[in-house]
Protein backbone atom coordinates (compact mmCIF):
# COMPACT_ATOMS: atom_id res chain seq x y z
CA UNK A 1 0.00 0.00 0.00
CA UNK A 2 2.91 2.29 0.43
CA UNK A 3 4.35 1.98 -2.78
CA UNK A 4 0.98 3.09 -4.18
CA UNK A 5 0.04 5.65 -2.12
CA UNK A 6 3.51 7.07 -2.82
CA UNK A 7 3.18 6.70 -6.27
CA UNK A 8 -0.10 8.25 -6.52
CA UNK A 9 0.74 11.32 -4.04
CA UNK A 10 3.90 11.77 -6.61
CA UNK A 11 1.47 12.15 -9.43
CA UNK A 12 -0.78 14.79 -7.75
CA UNK A 13 2.05 16.75 -6.15
CA UNK A 14 4.01 16.91 -9.81
CA UNK A 15 0.75 18.09 -11.07
CA UNK A 16 -0.09 20.21 -8.58
CA UNK A 17 2.66 21.97 -8.48
CA UNK A 18 2.90 22.69 -11.92
CA UNK A 19 -0.59 24.29 -11.53
CA UNK A 20 0.22 26.01 -8.36
CA UNK A 21 3.39 27.67 -9.94
CA UNK A 22 2.01 28.30 -13.09
CA UNK A 23 4.15 26.73 -15.49
CA UNK A 24 3.70 27.89 -19.07
CA UNK A 25 1.97 24.60 -20.18
CA UNK A 26 -0.19 24.70 -16.85
CA UNK A 27 -0.92 28.24 -18.23
CA UNK A 28 -2.00 27.34 -21.75
CA UNK A 29 -4.40 24.42 -19.99
CA UNK A 30 -5.95 26.81 -18.02
CA UNK A 31 -6.79 29.29 -20.75
CA UNK A 32 -7.84 26.39 -22.90
CA UNK A 33 -9.98 24.87 -20.30
CA UNK A 34 -11.75 28.12 -19.39
CA UNK A 35 -9.84 28.92 -15.96
CA UNK A 36 -8.20 31.49 -14.78
CA UNK A 37 -4.55 31.04 -13.75
CA UNK A 38 -5.60 32.13 -10.24
CA UNK A 39 -8.10 28.97 -10.19
CA UNK A 40 -5.78 26.83 -11.79
CA UNK A 41 -3.49 27.63 -9.19
CA UNK A 42 -6.56 26.54 -6.32
CA UNK A 43 -6.70 23.18 -8.33
CA UNK A 44 -2.82 22.50 -7.73
CA UNK A 45 -3.02 23.65 -4.50
CA UNK A 46 -5.69 21.30 -3.26
CA UNK A 47 -4.13 18.29 -5.68
CA UNK A 48 -0.97 18.72 -3.61
CA UNK A 49 -3.58 18.89 -0.40
CA UNK A 50 -4.46 15.44 -1.70
CA UNK A 51 -1.81 14.08 -2.17
CA UNK A 52 -0.56 14.63 1.21
CA UNK A 53 -3.44 13.31 2.42
CA UNK A 54 -3.05 10.06 0.55
CA UNK A 55 0.78 9.90 1.94
CA UNK A 56 -0.84 10.65 5.76
CA UNK A 57 -3.08 7.23 5.08
CA UNK A 58 -1.02 4.89 5.93
CA UNK A 59 -0.97 6.52 9.45
CA UNK A 60 -4.23 7.60 9.70
CA UNK A 61 -6.75 5.43 7.05
CA UNK A 62 -9.58 8.05 7.52
CA UNK A 63 -7.99 10.58 5.81
CA UNK A 64 -6.48 9.10 3.12
CA UNK A 65 -10.26 8.01 2.41
CA UNK A 66 -10.80 11.26 2.57
CA UNK A 67 -8.32 12.86 -0.21
CA UNK A 68 -8.64 9.90 -2.38
CA UNK A 69 -12.55 11.14 -2.72
CA UNK A 70 -11.55 14.67 -3.05
CA UNK A 71 -8.99 13.83 -5.78
CA UNK A 72 -11.24 11.44 -7.49
CA UNK A 73 -14.12 14.79 -7.68
CA UNK A 74 -11.03 16.83 -8.85
CA UNK A 75 -10.48 14.36 -11.60
CA UNK A 76 -14.37 14.36 -12.47
CA UNK A 77 -14.25 17.68 -12.77
CA UNK A 78 -11.15 16.84 -15.21
CA UNK A 79 -13.19 14.74 -17.44
CA UNK A 80 -15.93 17.02 -17.25
CA UNK A 81 -14.08 19.74 -18.76
CA UNK A 82 -12.41 17.93 -21.30
CA UNK A 83 -15.84 16.32 -22.36
CA UNK A 84 -17.17 20.31 -22.35
CA UNK A 85 -14.59 21.45 -24.17
CA UNK A 86 -14.79 18.52 -26.89
CA UNK A 87 -11.01 17.41 -26.34
CA UNK A 88 -9.42 14.78 -27.77
CA UNK A 89 -10.16 11.03 -26.49
CA UNK A 90 -6.08 11.22 -26.21
CA UNK A 91 -6.61 14.52 -23.28
CA UNK A 92 -9.00 12.11 -21.18
CA UNK A 93 -6.02 9.73 -20.84
CA UNK A 94 -4.24 11.59 -17.74
CA UNK A 95 -7.62 12.04 -15.89
CA UNK A 96 -8.50 8.36 -16.52
CA UNK A 97 -5.55 6.57 -15.63
CA UNK A 98 -5.13 8.94 -12.32
CA UNK A 99 -8.91 8.22 -11.39
CA UNK A 100 -8.17 4.35 -12.04
CA UNK A 101 -5.04 4.93 -9.71
CA UNK A 102 -6.74 6.70 -7.04
CA UNK A 103 -9.49 3.98 -6.63
CA UNK A 104 -6.66 1.13 -6.45
CA UNK A 105 -5.57 3.03 -3.72
CA UNK A 106 -9.16 3.60 -2.24
CA UNK A 107 -9.36 -0.77 -2.91
CA UNK A 108 -6.22 -1.29 -1.53
CA UNK A 109 -6.67 0.96 1.80
CA UNK A 110 -10.31 -0.55 2.68
CA UNK A 111 -8.67 -4.33 1.69
CA UNK A 112 -6.04 -2.89 4.68
CA UNK A 113 -8.34 -1.79 6.89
Amino acid sequence: MIVLSVLVAAVFFLFGAAKLFALAPMRERAAHAGFSVTAYRGIGALEIAGAAGLLLGSAVPVLGALAAVGLLLLLAGAVVTHVRNRDSGSDLVPALVCAALVGGYLVVLGVSL
